[in-house]
């Protein structure tokens, strides 16, 4: 299937339509803004800018603008081109597989050359009554156009006597509005009928015209979710709607209604060869014989399978349910031309609040009908048919003078029962099937109805609530039946909205009416199907699987372990609904207890929507496929928070019952600080000076006079130790972040200050992750936020051995289950089973190692304030080559990862093994799992590319250990090896500037020298240029220039976290200049600096290359050299335009001698210096792998 083809047909077909019945309305004397009067030449026709309009058009003009009037120009606009679209769509499908009257074609061709449908070539022989003279008169003239027109028209009229949800009689306003040049190549019938880009294949299922309606949609539906707003009433359908796929429908079905038929009818069991979805339990269970005895029906006749879809949308689950039901009733011997009627009028319900999308489920069914049944519409016309699906109607429009015309003469009562009816349905398209069931006088108002049909007008002024009545009362009555009603069946795919997207209407009904399930629409939907389906009756639902975990959704959880029984749940891979990014469940429920277990599908290792039904099929096929699961609900019960954790083997959740972490560890949750762009910072943003390390408490906090404390605030998944690289303002006891008002309300907004557990040395842990849990060693000395919670500890050995086991396979495997939403609470980590064994020193010497190996590693990069030099120096080799260095820092990295490896398998099996799991956990630990880095050849080069920036900047020197400068004082001294530049500045030029001896390139290989020594010089520059990614022919010494111009300040960004300390000071796109400068020794000279020694020296040179090659331009040389001059000159005239006017800007803000605070952040400081800088590109999230240095 090529959705992405329909997609763009039927987003671009509703572009289209609007455009054209936009002008059709401009013809009568319709825009936006104005409305023309005509002009009547005689009693039967009148003129609008010269077009003529009959007396019924002339009606139907005046029917739009009353709809316009009370609705708007647009929505009826829109409303007549989406009516068009289902028509011509419905038409398409109808024409396809031959279930129209006409014998040639009515959109389309028999002939592929020809362009016009068959039809206005054979128009008097089309199936249809005709106005014989008319089309002659049309085929005269060859108005194709208006032929095609009229003999479109006439067959909707014609349609209208079997199919009147879809087509209207003759007469109907929109004609009025029917689009103009429909037919060609490139007009919108001609694509729809394109067998290139939509097969006719395509159409012989019913279900494409609701594809393409939601489809079409596309458009109001991004706009309404981009917006990010509560919706209103009219923008819930469109928002909500999605499509199910079909065999998530087929799933459903087989297990709701197939299991409910099968469970009274278990001699039908031949059914099952062509339910491929039907998840039937293995193995009998011990007497659930007789536990089922009191719910099957042997009686049970196919007409009682009353069917219901609360959310129906255009009917792609009834079709289903018509398809099985169809089965059902041939399987007990029922005549099959009789089968369609007895499904539509006896097994099929549906409701929805999309009066479109319930016409085209209407349309779907019958379709379905007459494929099984050619003759169908003839017998509609003869016989009738009654339907029991609807759209929901609301009474908002109705004010109490109709209230007590519907009420008539029949005393106070009946008008306050008749109140309490239209009441119901205030608001009704907003609350749609969660409309509460209630009693009401069917009989009186079917009464009222009749009396009203037969005289509408008994007083004057009441024609106008009789109207009313006589079309809206039927819709009332309909759906108050279906709304009142009780099901053995109910299957759906219930609308998804949370409560941030809902108003407040629909909020407040929510909390009053379903205050366990107010979190969203879909779980109100879930428990109103409840409450609407029989005893024992079957339930399938297709919705986001958050019920099944998050906290939000515990009521709705125990309400299906104490009601109801899982049949049946498939859970599908996160991200395998391609129409939503939800992640999706499919389940189905018995609607009472029985002690069977269910059976459980777990697809979320299998990516792709298009691996869903291959691996769904196969776990059918075979019960022992690793990811199908037999559980009985009633052990949730056993896991905190009633979550539905099918996988667990039973072992592990009996061991719920016993000790937990939360009897080791002592939790505390983190500050809040409140607003964290003004209170905390990347640890290398401040003065290092500024920082308080190895503080013990409080007090010593106080008496440190510090403002900024190292602070744990979560970060990348990572094990053992790391990801400490924030600091918090707390200078004062916290004093600034104590007082921090939220000037709205007048209160404190931080919270969580930390008190005595502040500094205390423990583990912490990640509350969200993007994967995998890990728990990290926090030396004290830290404070703490909410995304880094802490635990702490007795002693040092619960420290360890809690630390170990979080780390383990086994609390992965505890963990899944207890977050699967990778949200990790407190009391999710908490409630991991405890057992721990009795011999911990093996368990503390492991788990010490392993935090020893990953210390390691952190303090090997500068993202580590403990960072001491470049891990190419510190195994630098004999042979002075960087290439044996990088080879020997490898092999260490090698040996570290595979001892961390060996260390985590080993706790793995010490734990498993005391859990008794080793049937359901691996010890085994994968190369990817580790959290510490490998050697990456590219990736340490371009490190130490950095670590050699540091050293020109005075940041690092290749004479001391660590940072030699970040704030203070600058002593020029600590820097004997290799000096630091002593204006702060180093340009970035690329090669052949003629400037080679002060550029960033020439630096480094004078970097280079001085660590490595001048000996092997040439190889190790031609090492490092290849690592990173030198050209065939290019020079490393450009190589390594075009890296630094071109790439470093992306890749430094990239690693200091969107917080750059090396800040490119640009000209712009044209690259006529471009300068690095360490913000730490910024001063309130540096932009003069720049200006003068730099840019202008710079100017000055490209000033004296112009004029060379004005020279040669006007000189007697070759044709060619002056054709590559005139280039170059265009290029070099762009570079110094953009020069002076950086140079102008450089002079305006050098003139401010503008100073810069290291306590206010980079982003702040930054902003400061405005259009002088280039912009750090955003962040993308910290990732170990990639955060290198």
């Amino acid at each position: 299937m090529n959705k992405t083809a329909w997609r763009s047909f039927a987003m671009s077909a509703r572009r289209e339509l609007i455009r054209k019945i936009g002008e059709k309305a401009h013809k009568i004397g319709i825009t936006p803004h104005s409305i023309k009067k005509a002009r009547r030449e005689s009693r039967d026709v009148v003129h609008f800018d010269g077009r003529p309009l009959t007396v019924v058009e002339t009606g139907q003009r005046e029917s739009i603008l009353r709809r316009m009037r009370e609705d708007g120009y647009d929505r009826v606009v829109e409303d007549a081109a989406c009516t068009w679209f289902n028509r011509f769509t419905a038409l398409r499908f109808m024409e396809v597989n031959g279930y129209l009257p006409a014998k040639a074609g009515v959109l389309s061709s028999n002939d592929t050359d020809r362009r016009q449908p068959d039809m206005v070539r054979e128009p008097l022989s089309v199936g249809w009554e005709v106005d014989k003279r008319l089309v002659n008169e049309l085929l005269a003239n060859r108005d194709t156009e208006r032929l095609f027109r009229y003999l479109l028209l006439r067959l909707c009229g014609h349609l209208n006597r079997v199919l009147s949800f879809l087509f209207e009689a003759d007469g109907d306003d929109l004609e009025l509005l029917l689009p103009d040049g429909m037919l060609g190549k490139d007009g919108f019938v001609g694509r729809l009928t394109d067998t290139e880009a939509m097969p006719e294949s395509v159409w012989k299922r019913v279900e494409i015209v609701g594809w393409l309606y939601q489809y079409y949609m596309t458009e109001q539906k991004d706009r309404a979710i981009k917006a990010k707003k509560k919706y209103a009433p009219a923008q819930i359908p469109v928002a909500t709607q999605l499509f199910t796929p079909e065999w998530i429908v087929r799933y459903m079905v087989q297990n709701s209604l197939g299991r409910y038929w099968l469970e009274s009818h278990p001699e039908d069991r031949e059914l099952l060869r062509g339910w491929e979805f039907y998840l039937e339990r293995p193995q009998p269970e011990g007497d659930l014989e007789r536990q089922y005895a009191p719910r099957a029906d042997p009686e049970l006749k196919p007409e009682q399978l009353k069917c219901f879809d609360p959310a129906m949308g255009s009917g792609h689950i009834l079709v289903y349910l018509f398809d099985v039901l169809f089965e059902i009733y041939r399987r007990r011997g029922y005549s099959e031309h009789r089968i369609p009627r007895l499904i539509l009028e006896h097994n099929l319900y549906g409701l929805d609040i999309d009066d479109t999308a319930c016409r085209l489920a209407c349309f779907s069914v019958v379709m379905k009908a007459l494929q099984y049944d050619r003759s169908f519409l003839e017998r509609i016309e003869r016989d009738g048919l009654s339907l029991h699906l609807a759209s929901i109607q609301e009474t908002d429009r109705l004010d109490d003078r109709d209230i007590g015309y519907l009420a008539g003469e029949s005393g106070v009562e009946n008008v306050r029962a008749t109140k309490r009816f239209v009441e119901r349905f205030r608001n009704a398209k907003t609350f749609g099937s969660l409309i509460q069931a209630e009693e009401y006088d069917k009989c009186f108002l079917e009464q009222r109805l009749r009396q009203i049909k037969d005289n509408p007008a008994v007083r004057s002024g009441d024609e106008r609530s009789g109207r009313k009545w006589a079309e809206l009362l039927p819709q009332l009555l309909k759906q108050a039946d279906l709304l009142n009603a009780s099901y053995p069946v109910i299957v759906t795919n219930p609308p998804f909205m949370g409560s941030a997207y809902m108003n407040d209407r629909l909020s407040g009904f929510l909390k009053n009416h379903y205050p366990e399930t107010k979190s969203d629409l879909f779980s109100a939907f879930v428990e109103m199907c409840f409450r609407r389906a029989m005893p024992n009756g079957q339930l399938g639902f297709m919705t986001p699987f958050v019920w099944m975990f998050i906290a939000a959704y515990e009521p709705l959880r125990k309400r299906i372990l104490r009601d109801t029984t899982i049949s049946s749940l498939i859970q599908l891979e996160y991200s395998a609904f391609e129409d939503a990014t939800v992640p999706i469940c499919a389940f189905t429920l018995s609607n009472g207890k029985i002690g069977a277990s269910g059976e459980y599908v777990k697809l979320s290792d299998f990516v792709g929507a298009h691996m869903q039904p291959v691996k769904a099929r196969e776990a059918v096929r075979d019960p022992s496929v690793g990811y199908r699961y037999s559980a009985h609900a009633e052990t949730f019960g056993k896991v905190p928070g009633n979550l539905i954790v099918y996988w667990l083997d039973q072992k592990a959740l009996r061991l719920f019952d016993g000790p937990r972490l939360a009897g080791l560890i002592a939790t505390r949750e983190g500050m809040t600080t409140a607003d964290n762009d003004k209170f905390l910072r990347e640890w290398h943003e401040v003065s290092f000076s500024r920082i308080g390390f190895g503080i013990r408490n409080n007090e010593e906090a106080v008496q440190s006079g510090k403002r900024w404390f190292p602070y744990l605030k979560g970060g990348a998944h990572r094990k053992w130790y790391g990801n400490s690289t924030k600091v918090v303002d707390w200078a004062s006891d916290g004093a600034a972040i104590r007082s921090n008002v939220d000037p709205d309300t007048g209160r404190i907004r931080s919270h969580n200050y930390n008190g005595d557990y502040g500094f205390r040395e423990g583990i912490t842990f990640p509350t969200v992750s993007s994967g995998k849990f890990g728990a990290r060693y926090a030396p004290g000395g830290f404070m703490f936020d909410a995304k880094g919670a802490m635990g702490f500890f007795r002693d040092e050995s619960d420290l360890h051995v809690a630390l170990a086991l979080l780390n383990t396979a086994v609390s992965q495997y505890y963990l899944r289950a207890l977050a699967p939403t990778l949200d990790f609470k407190l009391n999710k980590i908490m409630a991991v089973p405890a057992l721990i064994p009795d011999r911990r020193e093996p368990i503390v010497s492991l788990c010490k190692r392993c935090i020893d190996i990953a210390k390691r590693d952190w303090d090997f990069y500068e993202r580590s304030w403990q960072f001491s030099t470049h891990p190419l120096l510190t195994f630098r080799t004999g042979s002075g080559l960087v290439e044996d260095a990088f080879a020997e820092w490898a092999s260490f990295k090698r040996r570290e990862r595979e001892l961390l490896k060996k260390s985590e398998e080993r706790l793995n099996a010490i734990f498993i093994d005391r859990y008794g799991l080793g049937h359901a956990v691996s010890p085994a630990v994968d190369d990817d799992e580790l959290t510490i880095a490998d050697a990456d050849r590219e990736k340490d080069i371009e490190s130490f590319l950095s670590y050699a920036a540091g050293c020109m900047f005075g940041r690092y020197s290749l004479d001391a250990a660590g940072l030699a400068y970040a704030g203070g004082v600058f002593d020029p001294d600590r820097y004997r090896t290799f000096s630091a530049v002593r204006d702060n500045i180093v340009p970035l030029l690329p090669s052949g500037h003629g400037e080679e001896d002060d550029d960033i390139a020439s630096r480094f290989i004078g970097f280079v020298k001085a660590a490595f020594g001048s000996e092997r010089l040439a190889e190790n520059v031609e090492y490092i240029a290849e690592s990173l990614g030198k050209k065939d022919g290019e020079s490393a010494r450009a190589a390594i220039g075009s890296y630094f111009a071109a790439s470093f300040f992306r890749d430094h960004a990239l690693a200091y976290r969107k917080k750059p300390i090396y800040w490119l000071f640009s000209s712009g796109k044209h690259k006529a200049f471009a300068c690095l400068v360490y913000m730490h020794r910024y001063d309130r000279t540096t932009l003069s600096t720049i200006r003068d020694d730099y840019v202008q020296r710079r100017l000055l040179r490209l000033e004296e290359e112009l004029k060379s090659l004005d020279e040669t331009i006007a000189g007697d040389g070759t044709a060619e050299r002056r054709s590559v001059a005139k280039k170059k000159r265009k290029s070099l005239g762009l570079k110094l335009d953009e020069l002076r006017a950086y140079d102008g800007q450089l002079r305006r803000m050098a003139d401010k001698r503008l100073e810069l605070d290291p306590d206010d952040g980079v982003a702040v400081n930054m902003g400061k210096l405005g259009e002088l800088l280039a912009k750090a590109e955003p962040y993308k999230g910290p990732d170990y792998a990639k955060d290198r240095y």
